[in-house]
């Protein structure tokens, strides 16, 4: 699982972000909704390849979708849930893998997220937000709710950084892979050579 600058291996790992992190923080540990807790989180715009002709013989997939999140806690909850009042938006890219086991299920290979921008219902998202989902700095166990890999600096992205999340197929009109200099996002009026690298996509 690979979440705005950190890794998070196995079952376990997953577990730490979304029990953990994410279910602690939102819905106070539980694994449900909480009344008044928004956090619609749409996949959209997706495109799967499917790969039958893979070199180990199970087939494997890869997905590309958009989303599109809504969050925020209610008025009515703003005294009892301990984020207050707030309304948020947040935009994101997937770029996910999946495996066919022998049983004929599907299931995730390689989970990626990045979330694009954030902003608050009242600023829009053309200004600083901090707060919504911060970058990770310290890796598990000395963070008991952290990734097992923390990414480099160079590798973190989040608006005003617009560089372009890689794309797991080629330009669908030339058929060549989209080079990183078309991936990078410098100044206005800049060269690339001066911009943050393209962004990879890990493992």
């Amino acid at each position: 699982m690979q979440f705005l600058g950190g890794r998070y291996k196995t079952k376990e790992g997953v577990l730490r972000l979304y029990t953990g992190r994410f279910g602690n923080s939102f819905v106070g540990g539980r694994n449900g909704p909480v009344h008044g807790f928004l956090l619609d989180h749409p996949q959209m715009q997706g495109i799967i390849d499917v790969d039958y002709a893979n070199g180990d013989g199970r087939p494997r997939a890869n997905a590309r979708f958009r989303s599109l999140m809504q969050a925020g806690v209610h008025i009515s909850q703003a005294a009892r849930h301990p984020r207050g009042f707030t309304q948020w938006f947040e935009g994101g890219v997937y770029e996910n893998e999946y495996i066919k086991e022998a049983d004929g299920q599907w299931r995730i290979l390689h989970l990626r997220y990045f979330p694009f921008w954030h902003g608050d219902v009242e600023h829009g998202w053309g200004y600083k937000v901090a707060g919504f989902v911060p970058f990770p700095t310290r890796t598990f166990p000395e963070d008991p709710q952290g990734p097992d890999e923390v990414f480099a600096e160079d590798q973190r992205m989040l608006w005003p950084d617009c560089r372009v999340v890689p794309f797991h197929y080629p330009h669908p009109i030339t058929g060549e892979p989209v080079r990183d200099e078309d991936m990078q996002a410098p100044l206005f009026g800049e060269p690339a050579e001066g911009a943050p690298p393209a962004l990879k996509l890990e493992g």
